[in-house]
C-alpha cells in the first residue's frame, strides 16, 4: 500500500494516470492502487489477461511473440505494456507476466520467474526478468511490490 501510495503522489505530481496489465497476479497491483482513496485521480484502468488469448484479444500480443517467446517473456510484457498505453488514456503503464507456482514451470524458467514491462506514452519500454522464491502467495506479493517500486523508476514518474 505505501508503494502505491508514493507511486499516486508521483504520478499526481506530473498530472499522469497509471494503467496496468497483469497476468500472474490476476489484479493485485489494481487492487493495491484502488485501495487508496482518491487513485481515481491517476488510475485509469487494468487489465487482467491471463491466458494467451486475452494478451492477444485485450492487448494486441501477437501470437507469433507468445509462441516463440512465450507468455513469460520480456518481449511478451514489452508487447502488453505497448498493448496497455493503445488501449486506454493512461501516459504511464506497467504489465507483468510470470510463474508463480505451484506448477508452471518450463526449462528456463522455474516457478518464480516473472517478467515486468513499465513504459511512458511516447517513451521506450523498459523490462526486466526476476525470480522470486516462496509459494505462490510469496511469488505473486513480490512481484506486485516490484512492479509498483520499478514505476519509481520510469523517467518522468520519479
Amino acid at each position: 500500500t505505501e508503494l502505491a501510495r508514493q507511486v499516486g503522489e508521483a504520478l499526481l505530481a506530473q498530472g499522469e494516470t497509471l494503467a496496468v496489465a497483469e497476468s500472474c497476479t490476476g489484479g493485485w497491483v489494481a487492487k493495491c492502487i484502488t485501495d487508496i482513496a482518491g487513485s481515481s485521480q491517476w488510475f485509469d484502468r487494468g487489465f487482467v489477461t491471463y491466458t494467451n488469448a486475452a494478451k492477444e484479444a485485450m492487448l494486441g500480443v501477437q501470437a507469433a511473440t507468445l509462441e516463440s517467446a512465450g507468455a513469460v517473456s520480456e518481449a511478451t510484457v514489452t508487447a502488453m505494456v505497448t498493448g496497455v498505453l493503445h488501449n486506454s488514456r493512461a501516459g504511464c503503464a506497467l504489465a507483468i507476466s510470470g510463474i508463480a507456482g505451484p506448477g508452471g514451470a518450463v526449462p528456463g524458467k522455474p516457478v518464480g520467474t516473472v517478467c515486468f514491462a513499465w513504459a511512458r506514452r511516447g517513451g521506450r519500454p523498459q523490462s526486466e526478468t526476476r525470480r522470486f522464491t516462496g509459494d505462490r502467495d510469496a511469488v505473486r506479493r513480490q512481484a506486485v511490490a516490484h512492479a509498483l517500486a520499478g514505476l519509481l523508476h520510469v523517467p518522468g514518474v520519479d
